[in-house]
């Protein structure tokens, strides 16, 4: 089975090229820490080439920039050439079948406007389960006053009998 699931920072703008018969295809490199550090204390980072294709090569390269976040998920495709000079090279590289942005919008944009969801309510005086509030959100969360906890104090007692398990 060959699948790759990878969590990373683009190191680069994503570069958008159309094929011959006009099919979009993005490449763009992913910075992956790895899990553990050096001698010198420090993290390393693997730079994995990436490939995606058709619609989503072109959200990638419209949404993203260098320093966003993001998780792919693919195959590793070897792939070999002739160069210039009759040399035959190979690339490997990850093949994306999905790409999914994480990280705040901000982090993707780098852009330090706070950006808040808008919602349309319906008329009526009937709630119905779609309902939403339309409420600023400044601190994006961040407010004790979003805590759903707040009431209870600084503990919660629970009885070992009130354990589901």
């Amino acid at each position: 089975m060959n699948k790759v699931f990878l969590i990373g920072r683009l190191t680069r703008d994503p570069e958008l090229r159309y094929t011959s018969n006009n099919t979009a295809v993005a490449s763009f490199t992913l910075a992956v820490n790895r899990t553990y550090t050096n001698q010198a204390g420090e993290r390393e980072a693997d730079f994995i080439n990436v490939v995606v294709w058709r619609r989503q090569a072109e959200t990638v390269k419209n949404y993203l920039s260098q320093g966003s976040q993001l998780a792919v998920e693919g195959r590793i495709q070897v792939r070999s050439y002739d160069d210039q000079n009759g040399q035959r090279r190979y690339v490997t590289e990850v093949v994306a079948d999905n790409v999914e942005f994480i990280g705040s919008r901000k982090d993707n944009n780098n852009n330090s406007t706070p950006t808040t969801a808008t919602t349309s309510i319906p008329k009526s005086s009937e709630p119905t389960p779609y309902d939403f509030k339309e409420e600023p959100t400044t601190n994006m969360g961040t407010d004790i006053s979003d805590n759903p906890y707040a009431d209870f104090g600084s503990s919660i007692e629970i009885s070992d009998d009130e354990l589901p398990f």
